[in-house]
């Protein structure tokens, strides 16, 4: 029923909203180049690796080392835009509709952070990821990597549908109020190098 509605929702958004995926697409070509789509491996159900997409938000500037920069010097303000109204995350569908991920699970997160999980931690990947989470509902960026983790774990151990439609309903309030989308000072999250925990 999951992957019925997952696939049926999907296929409905690319449709009604085709026209706003397009005007963003040529902006994002207009203001920050190619490529317009940001692809970047992720791990998904069980760890399995696939390819994540988004619009492009951010600037490929780098240092005198040729290291990229951090994400608030390349982060642009029209990148800022999409990120707080959420239009980065649409090109995500797609990855629903190949069934790399679901519209509602924990996000997949960057490959380089799956040594640095405790067990507990890493039962967030007994599902699939998801475009939005239970955490993404409950604090999402202002929240630390601990607290998300656990509410990961907590939809993992207590999913249904009718939790998933809890979620996406109250995403879209959040999106509405861009709660949520930086972490302190940094433009999103820090980066993840394991928990006290451990």
């Amino acid at each position: 029923m999951k992957r019925i509605f997952d696939v049926t929702f999907s296929i409905i958004i690319l449709i009604l909203f085709s026209p706003i995926l397009v005007i963003v697409a040529i902006l994002v070509k207009i203001k920050l180049g190619s490529p317009i789509l940001f692809k970047q491996q992720r791990p998904g159900l069980l760890c399995k690796p696939f390819y994540l997409y988004k619009f492009r938000t951010m600037t490929d500037e780098k240092d005198e080392l040729g290291q990229l920069l951090n994400d608030e010097y390349r982060l642009t303000s029209f990148g800022a835009f999409l990120r707080k109204m959420s239009l980065d995350e649409f090109p995500q569908v797609i990855n629903v509709i190949k069934g790399d991920i679901s519209l509602v699970g924990p996000r997949p997160l960057l490959m380089e952070y799956l040594p640095h999980y405790t067990e507990e931690q890493r039962k967030r990947h007994l599902v699939k990821p998801g475009i939005t989470g239970w955490a993404q509902i409950n604090g999402r960026n202002k929240i630390s990597w601990e607290e998300k983790f656990r509410l990961d774990v907590w939809y993992v151990e207590n999913q249904c549908f009718l939790i998933d439609l809890k979620i996406l309903s109250l995403t879209l309030l959040k999106v509405i109020k861009s709660e949520g989308i930086k972490h302190g000072d940094h433009a999103t999250m820090p980066s993840f190098k394991g928990s006290i925990e451990k």
